[in-house]
């Protein structure tokens, strides 16, 4: 049974100068475990506007879900509404005095979290899309904490083209007539509706569309899905938490992660965990030939497709059953 929302309270990082700033100042990692602290434990994150409660819940919620006998911890990435994020930050770190977060924030918090929880070894730690690529951070920054990683749907570094994309929800929003600079003191729905529009096409797949698929979640139009699926989710989330979010996917490269000669396959083929890329064949995002390109240099890698119309939404909670059914069998397979 998943316990109710908890909160991990991290302390100030010592005798480090405050850049970025918050890094000084007390951060909070929201969570939520399932089933017996006594079994292997798996990590779980949150992606891009994800929430702690519906992570990849299918993965362990149910009767037949693949992670039953684990101890399962699902939390929350900084600037996502759950943990620590310029909306619900202490009021001298709010908003606009919220500093950038980093992958690496995210990982140094869920590490100490693990540790909280008397875990001082993963069996595997799952992530889809920015999950994913936290996934790679902790395999680099921790080698031996992980013994499996999961990258649903992701990449180790953000590509040219992703990032690309990400600048168009973003400008969308910087130049949305209620964005105010950030400065705003009433919730900015234009700005967010314009981001979450811009967002929601490159989600999907041409196929997606072609198919009609917006019919099989129960929308008349698509004007309808975009009106329920994400005017009022994506687009009625804090604008600054938007922009705190895709600012730490923007950058994300594990090369860059910790000391290194900034190359990917040198970073790539120091990774000690089993990893399993299950990339989408119609993610615009992280299209399965990163993934491909990712494999060459990985000491314990597999690869298995996800073959789906649903584009980079097949790699996560959002996807069709189908979809949610290979995953698990896939996961189930590679932790056996």
């Amino acid at each position: 049974m998943a316990n109710h929302m908890k909160y991990f309270i991290a302390e100030p990082v010592p005798n480090v100068d405050a850049s970025p700033p918050h890094l000084n100042n007390t951060l909070t990692l929201a969570y939520q475990t399932h089933g017996s602290p006594n079994n292997p434990a798996i990590l779980i994150p949150s992606c891009f506007s994800g929430r702690v409660e519906s992570t990849l819940s299918f993965l362990y919620d149910g009767p037949n879900a693949p992670l039953n006998d684990y101890f399962v911890v699902v939390c929350g990435l900084l600037g996502g509404g759950d943990s620590s994020s310029p909306s619900n930050a202490p009021s001298h770190l709010r908003g606009l005095n919220f500093a950038k977060a980093t992958y690496q924030d995210n990982i140094r918090l869920q590490h100490e979290l693990c540790k909280s929880l008397g875990v001082s070894q993963l069996e595997a730690y799952i992530g889809f899309s920015m999950g994913g690529q936290q996934a790679y951070y902790m395999a680099v920054l921790h080698p031996d904490f992980a013994k499996r990683i999961v990258v649903l749907a992701s990449s180790a570094r953000t590509s040219w083209h992703n990032k690309s994309f990400l600048e168009g929800p973003k400008t969308a929003l910087l130049n949305s007539i209620d964005w105010f600079d950030g400065a705003y003191t009433q919730p900015a729905r234009k700005g967010t509706q314009a981001f979450a529009r811009a967002y929601s096409t490159w989600a999907l797949s041409s196929d997606w569309f072609r198919q009609r698929c917006w019919e099989t979640l129960g929308c008349v139009s698509v004007e309808d899905y975009l009106t329920k699926y994400w005017d009022q989710m994506m687009g009625s989330l804090d604008a600054l938490d938007l922009m705190c979010m895709l600012q730490t996917w923007y950058p994300g490269d594990i090369s860059t992660a910790e000391e290194g000669d900034g190359s990917l396959e040198t970073a790539l083929g120091k990774i000690r965990a089993e990893v399993l890329l299950m990339p989408c064949r119609t993610d615009l995002y992280f299209p399965p030939v990163d993934s491909e390109q990712e494999l060459k240099h990985l000491k314990h890698g597999k690869l298995r497709v996800i073959e789906s119309a649903w584009g980079h939404l097949a790699g996560g909670e959002f996807g069709p059953q189908q979809d949610k059914d290979f995953i698990s069998a896939e996961i189930k397979s590679f932790l056996s």
